[in-house]
């Protein structure tokens, strides 16, 4: 078969394709969930609070959320792979850097150039979608998703006890090597994309952009330590508006916009994109929960060491990696708004428990957090994986690659927002604590259980309302049955 022609697929070379792409999130979640562990511990070598310590995520994010748009949308203009191994290169550099970085402020700026890499995925996700036929496409995704649990499973472990006996900075010298041989097999193995749309780059847009995203994810990281009611936190927001309001008004007008607002104000587009982006908050949230809840001492935690907290946090991801292969190969019949719902009410129901016993659960009922957490993840799963179906089956081909960018920002929009705010409870709710060891005048201040208490809760109402926008979705797949969008915009269906 022509692998040129939009119409016929080559599975020989789509499947080839499909170990790399779906080894991608494997490296990335082998990078980033090592991070995850030893936060606490870059708090104490730099000296710093909570607050700050966010950062290392959020600059990763902040870059992220600009580059994933403008980066989809070049990839559908000059072509995929280009675009996915130029962005493959800024995350590689950067993974390499992050271990050497001599101080927090170069340990963001690394952090940085890793966040330009954060397009590789709406990249990858508009490569599967063009080169495997319609009803395969939710299998792929779900091993897409599974190696997502996959890299938990190693890294989370790996990463507690590498920091733990090497020191955090070892979590990126041995997460280098694999993402330069990624690089290589991409570079290989990959062809260019089959859509191409030639045009002039609107760079006008990816001004506005950025003026639109970063004051306002500024704002909202420097808020938990300046204020949110502080002089510069409002300037900050304020410009982020202005820079909306001419973003949406240049976006209407241009002829070839960055973010194509009829694509990501459709339907489907707009609530996968609101969906994706409060679920990624809700997450984030939590995930900075469970490192301190774990490590903080009794009683306003379990006391673990970073290897044990790794450990204890691996029974949610291997569910995660059983779940997701299942429900991509359940899909097709199933349909993904009942999965995706009874994912939402999934994580909503054990975030709900975990915020009615937060305060009861250390130190004696570690196994009942671990189960809690484990069930969230599940749910959590189900949902985003549903969701993701959702778009790529809405959205023409040819434009998949600004889709899934858009999608991507709005993630990272809401990925940005979650460590904020849960810094900013765990700095409003705390306990003075003395470090054993340090000197008698030494306090740090912990999270108290009712910070879990309140993040967990306000992660639970969150996902019960994005169960509620679930039952709005235009079902894509249902009976064996597939309906998509073509290249011409027009819906379609095939059947499996």
């Amino acid at each position: 078969m022509n692998p040129s022609t939009g119409g016929n697929y080559d599975l020989k070379y789509a499947k080839r394709a499909m170990m790399v792409v779906v080894f991608l999130p494997l490296l990335v979640m082998y990078t980033e969930a090592m991070l995850t562990p030893a936060l606490p511990t870059i708090q104490r070598e730099f000296a710093i609070n909570p607050n700050d310590v966010s950062w290392v995520l959020t600059i990763y994010l902040l870059v992220g959320t600009v580059s994933v748009a403008l980066l989809g949308k070049l990839g559908d203009m000059y072509g995929k792979k280009r675009m996915f191994l130029i962005a493959l290169t800024f995350y590689t550099v950067g993974v390499v850097l992050n271990g050497f970085a001599p101080s927090f402020r170069w340990l963001l700026v690394t952090r940085a150039i890793q966040g330009f890499g954060m397009a590789i995925f709406p990249l990858a996700f508009a490569l599967v979608r063009e080169e495997f036929p319609p009803e395969m496409v939710p299998q792929v995704q779900g091993m897409i998703s599974a190696m997502f649990a996959v890299g938990m499973v190693i890294a989370l472990p790996l990463g507690a006890w590498v920091t733990q006996n090497w020191g955090w900075r070892w979590t990126y010298h041995s997460a280098a090597p694999f993402a330069i041989v990624m690089f290589f097999l991409a570079w290989k193995v990959l062809r260019e994309s089959r859509y191409i749309n030639p045009g002039k780059v609107d760079w006008v847009g990816a001004v506005l952009l950025t003026i639109a995203v970063v004051p306002a994810l500024v704002a909202v990281t420097r808020a938990p330590n300046v204020g949110w009611t502080a002089k510069e936190t409002l300037a900050l927001f304020v410009v982020a508006l202005f820079g909306t309001v001419l973003l949406v008004f240049w976006e209407r007008n241009v002829e070839n916009p960055i973010i194509p607002l009829d694509i990501i104000t459709a339907k489907n587009p707009a609530i996968v994109n609101l969906g994706i982006m409060f679920a990624a908050f809700g997450i984030s949230m939590m995930s900075q929960a469970n490192a301190y809840i774990f490590q903080m001492p009794s009683p306003y935690g379990f006391g673990k060491t970073v290897l044990a907290s790794g450990l204890l946090m691996t029974p949610m991801a291997l569910v995660m990696l059983v779940v997701a292969p299942i429900a991509g190969k359940v899909m097709p019949k199933v349909g993904t708004k009942p999965i995706a719902l009874g994912g939402a009410l999934t994580a909503s129901a054990g975030l709900g428990i975990l915020s009615a016993y937060a305060p009861k659960l250390p130190p004696e009922h570690l196994w009942a957090f671990v189960g809690l957490i484990t069930l969230v993840g599940t749910g959590i799963t189900l949902m985003n994986i549903s969701l993701i179906n959702v778009l790529v089956f809405s959205v023409p081909p040819r434009v998949m690659g600004v889709a899934t960018g858009a999608n991507s920002l709005f993630r990272n929009f809401g990925s940005t927002w979650g460590p904020a705010i849960a810094g900013t409870i765990m700095s409003t709710y705390y306990v003075l604590f003395h470090p054993p060891g340090a000197p008698l005048w030494v306090k740090i201040k912990i999270p108290s259980t009712e910070a879990y208490e309140v993040l967990f809760g306000m992660a639970a109402l969150i996902y019960l309302f994005l169960a509620l926008t679930i039952l709005k979705i235009d079902e894509v797949m249902k009976g064996g049955r597939i309906r998509e969008v073509n290249e011409y915009g027009k819906a379609d269906t095939s059947s499996s």
